[in-house]
């Protein structure tokens, strides 16, 4: 099986002219795609970055709180032995 040959060369150019056009569109609505997810995840990025401020920011917050409750546990232990011991 060949391939027949056009006889007009202008045909050729003509043909060539739509695949080059049909592939700069292509390449557009490609490069698009991915200026987009490239944009998301940009996004995506900030969002993960700002939770886990937040979270980081939380964690400080919280790590007093078992000191705090073993600090009056002790607290709690002392008085009752010195009450225990005054009577």
């Amino acid at each position: 099986m060949s391939i027949p040959t056009p006889s007009d060369p202008a045909a050729v150019a003509v043909e060539l002219e739509k695949l080059r056009g049909t592939m700069e569109t292509g390449f557009a609505t490609v490069n698009g795609s991915l200026a987009l997810v490239a944009q998301r995840t940009d996004q995506t990025d900030r969002i993960l970055s700002d939770h886990e401020q937040r979270l980081d920011a939380l964690e400080r917050a919280r790590w007093p709180l078992p000191s705090i409750a073993a600090l009056v546990a002790v607290i709690g232990l002392t008085l009752t032995l010195w009450q225990l011991s005054q009577k």
